[in-house]
């Protein structure tokens, strides 16, 4: 019984202690607020999500760009080493 009462005696100090600091930090609309600040939150993650999508793309991009610069390389170097030329000088 005594543990029951004590565990009440702890939440209820906890439930007052958060009422109290919400009444200091937000005031009388404090219910407006918490709302706010969740769709805030909500469109911060929506924003991190999508700069890291464009992120990946932007990656997945470069790395075809590049893959393809080296497939042209090498094909140029394969020509020229058919028709007996020496092979062009990297650029870049």
């Amino acid at each position: 019984m005594a543990r029951d009462y004590d565990s009440q005696l702890l939440e209820s100090v906890g439930v007052r202690r958060r009422r109290m600091r919400d009444a200091i930090l937000f005031g009388a609309q404090r219910a407006r607020r918490t709302a706010d600040e969740r769709l805030g939150k909500a469109f911060a993650g929506i924003a991190v999500a999508a700069v890291l999508c464009a992120g990946c793309v932007g990656w997945s991009f470069l790395q075809h760009t590049l893959e393809k610069q080296q497939a042209e390389q090498g094909k140029q170097q394969r020509q020229a080493q058919e028709h007996g030329q020496p092979a062009p000088e990297p650029t870049g």
